[in-house]
């Protein structure tokens, strides 16, 4: 019975999923997709559009009259016309056999503007963007050039800064672009900390760094904004200075700079594993040229076993071996170092491999871009002809001696490959600047007064670098016309000719006589070597000497009177500075003396001595120190006080103008005059100058400061000790004597666009009692 139910049970379900199963193949065969018949396209309507020409849209279609329409080609067509950026809107349809394109067109831009700007001009802004009035407006355009923007900024050290575009609406679909700017504040750098140094501290290692920690008193600095580029900067110079202090296997295993949230600071923080102290091992010379013997380059090294590993000794050593290559002709040799670790004895083995290649030889020398310079006048100042054996060290010089010619900007030489192994293309590229000058001053000084001055010149007069100069001055101390020409190739031959021609008006205020001076002079210089010249001139003049009214001192009242000056002179110079008007290293030393008797009724010999030499001590630091003294000598006859020599500033520092050496005293000057300056036969000076550069900032606009001790005297007058005048009254001669003053001081020079200014702060540490000194002392001239 239970069976047979079960059978009934199995029947029934039987059916019911048979009947389920039908029902479902039917009900799939009923809604089964029915395949629409395909669409000709029979025309094309575009629609919405201003400016753009239907055919220029139809031209960005994928579907064309007599296609098959199909949606996947109807949504590539509308992507391509939203790529163009010609259209804020665009919808690709079909009414029945008919494609249909409506488009809405992007505004033209009409003007774009910068609002809220201060520290970037709008022409640097303008440079950077991308967009343009009269093209086409696209928001995406418009997020890109707000980045440009951003960019800008933050390069400039301005996390802070926002802009914010806004579009204004105009007829005729047009619309103006404005970028509000908020620039914000500077985000300077608040802290550098290190992890990982145990050798060096931070405050060390912060110094090896060209990013700064923000101070108020680093104002002048530019470097103490955050820069990307210069962090990068900053773990190579970390690098450099490990690794000349011996440690071969430091790295910075990570720099990373973090905003506060008011992005007003930035903290620097860097990680670094400083490794095990290493010293040179086994040191050797491998050449591939017979010419240039190891044996013989050995003393040139600056690697020496045993000593501690510099890997700058190493760069110097590639250096050196490449100027000595250099002097043989081999102007392209390839000298590699091949530095290998010992780790377990912490020493360095080095090769020096010196590659093999051919001697060359100069094929040409091209000189390009310069304007108005004649070739002449820069070939003339090479050191290196076509046809010559290749020359490092001339070649050096050569780009010395053209940019000591002061007429170019930028001068850069590069060797080129020549049309055989063995030659090489010498490229000169210059840049130009402005060798004229009209200038017309108005300025103040501490010793001068008010100064007046004009004058017009010419360094390279219709680029055959010759020299030309009419000028004047007035003061409260000189009035001053003269003319100056001078030719430095004389029948084109190394030989300087020039004349002179002046007149002068001087009033020596401290020394109580007046001089007025006309006159004129011929010279002439050549050199004798590449460094040492020869100098030769001859003088006549003719001066009028006036002394004080209010003065009836025996030292000055016999030195009034008319007189005639016949002189000539010789001199020698040595010079190796690397740039005149700002050096950096390099040597002068000149000697002069002249002679005057040839005629006229002055007779005296005169000497002069001045040495200065330039040393680089760190980065820009630059230390000098320069010498110098001189003697006259009466011939048959004393010296006048109008030819004698005098000291003060700005020779030494510290003190007046002639404001030490000998001077006159009776007890009726009291403390209302101190009496007149002398002058001397006979002077020193001293100075020792250190040029500390102030950052990046100052140093773009121009701005130096050094501190420097000056030391010097003037003595030797040809008068007894006290001299009775005319009227009874007895003086004395003070401050007649060898002994040095020493002064110590700070200085700040800017060469401004309104002329140069430079202030002194100099303290007098040794002095006579009848010297004068002076805390304070400045210059500045304005040019119109």
């Amino acid at each position: 019975m239970i069976l047979q139910q079960y059978k009934i049970i199995f029947i029934y379900l039987f059916i019911f999923l048979t009947q389920a199963f039908v029902m479902n193949s039917s009900w799939a065969q009923d809604s089964a997709p029915i395949a629409p018949s395909a669409v000709s396209i029979t025309s094309i309507e575009v629609t919405g559009n201003q400016r753009i020409e239907a055919s220029t849209i139809e031209s960005y279609l994928l579907l064309n009259i007599g296609d098959d329409f199909t949606e996947q080609l109807g949504d590539a067509s509308l992507k391509r016309l939203y790529n163009t950026t010609l259209f804020s809107d665009v919808d690709v349809g079909r009414r029945g056999s008919v494609l249909v394109v409506s488009v809405v067109e992007n505004p033209i831009i009409n003007r774009i503007v910068f609002e809220g700007n201060k520290y970037k001009d709008d022409e640097d802004l303008y440079e950077e963007i991308q967009l343009r009035p009269r093209i086409v407006f696209s928001r995406s355009k418009v997020r890109a050039d707000v980045q440009r923007i951003l960019e800008i900024y933050r390069r400039g050290g301005r996390f802070a800064a926002a802009v914010d575009p806004k579009v204004i609406q105009l007829e005729q679909n047009r619309v103006n672009l404005v970028f509000e700017i908020s620039e914000g504040a500077k985000s300077v750098i608040g802290k550098i900390n290190f992890l990982g140094n145990k050798v060096f501290n931070n405050s060390i290692l912060r110094t090896k760094m060209a990013s700064v920690e923000s101070r108020w008193w680093k104002f002048m600095a530019s470097e103490d904004t955050y820069d990307p580029d210069r962090l990068t900067y900053d773990k190579q110079l970390l690098r450099d200075f490990y690794r000349e202090q011996g440690y071969a296997d430091f790295r910075v295993t990570s720099a990373v700079a973090e905003l506060s949230p008011d992005k007003e600071f930035f903290f620097i923080n860097i990680s670094i594993e400083e490794g095990e102290l290493y010293s040179f091992g086994e040191i050797t010379i491998e050449s591939k040229i017979d010419e240039l013997d190891p044996d013989i380059l050995k003393p040139a090294l600056f690697t020496v076993k045993g000593a501690q590993f510099d890997s700058s000794a190493i760069d110097n050593t590639v250096d050196l071996l490449t100027e000595l290559a250099g002097l043989r002709g081999y102007a392209f040799v390839d000298i590699r170092p091949q530095v290998r670790r010992n780790r377990a004895e912490r020493t360095v083995d080095i090769v020096y491999v010196i590659n093999e290649a051919p001697r060359v030889y100069v094929e040409e020398i091209k000189i390009i871009n310069n304007v108005r310079t004649h070739d002449k006048v820069i070939r003339r100042e090479l050191r290196l002809i076509e046809g010559d054996s290749y020359n490092s060290i001339k070649l050096t010089r050569s780009e010395v001696r053209v940019r000591a010619l002061q007429f170019f900007k930028e001068v850069a030489v590069e060797q080129l490959e020549g049309t055989a192994a063995d030659k090489t293309i010498i490229e000169i590229s210059v840049e130009e600047q402005p060798t004229g000058e009209l200038q017309a001053g108005l300025g103040f000084s501490s010793f001068e007064g008010l100064l007046v001055n004009f004058s017009i010149a010419e360094r390279n007069l219709l680029g055959k670098g010759q020299f030309v100069r009419l000028g004047a001055q007035l003061s409260k101390r000189r009035k001053e016309v003269e003319l100056g020409f001078t030719e430095p190739y004389f029948l084109d031959r190394r030989v300087a000719v020039g004349a002179d021609i002046f007149l002068r008006d001087t009033n020596f205020i401290e020394s109580g006589f007046r001089a007025k001076t006309i006159g004129t002079s011929l010279r002439t210089a050549f050199p004798l070597t590449e460094y040492i010249v020869m100098n030769l001139s001859y003088g006549l003049s003719k001066e009028e000497v006036v002394t004080s009214f209010f003065s009836s001192s025996p030292y000055i009242s016999g030195s009034s009177g008319n007189f005639v000056t016949s002189s000539v002179s010789v001199g020698i110079s040595y010079n190796s500075l690397d740039n005149p008007q700002k050096p950096n290293r390099g040597q002068l030393f000149t000697v002069s003396q002249d002679f005057a008797g040839l005629g006229g009724n002055e007779r005296y010999l005169r000497t002069n001595v001045k040495y200065d030499i330039y040393l680089p001590v760190y980065k820009q630091w630059v230390f000098n120190f320069s010498a110098e003294g001189g003697h006259i000598q009466g011939l048959g006859r004393d010296i006048r006080l109008n030819r004698r020599f005098f000291l003060g500033n700005p020779k030494i520092r510290g003190f007046k103008e002639a404001g030490l050496g000998p001077r006159e005293w009776n007890p009726s000057f009291r403390d209302l005059f101190s009496g007149f300056s002398l002058g001397g036969n006979t002077y020193y000076s001293t100075t020792a100058e250190l040029f500390i550069p102030l950052g990046g900032g100052a140093r773009d606009l121009g701005i130096e400061a050094s501190a420097y001790i000056d030391v010097g005297a003037l003595f030797n007058v040809d008068a007894e000790d006290t001299l009775l005048s005319d009227d009874g009254v007895l003086y004395s001669l003070l401050g007649n004597t060898p002994k040095p003053r020493i002064s110590v001081g700070i200085g700040f020079s800017w060469a401004s666009p309104f002329g140069p200014f430079r202030i002194d702060l100099a303290k007098a540490i040794r002095s006579q009692d009848s010297d004068e000194t002076e805390f304070f002392q400045f210059n500045v001239g304005t040019r119109f």
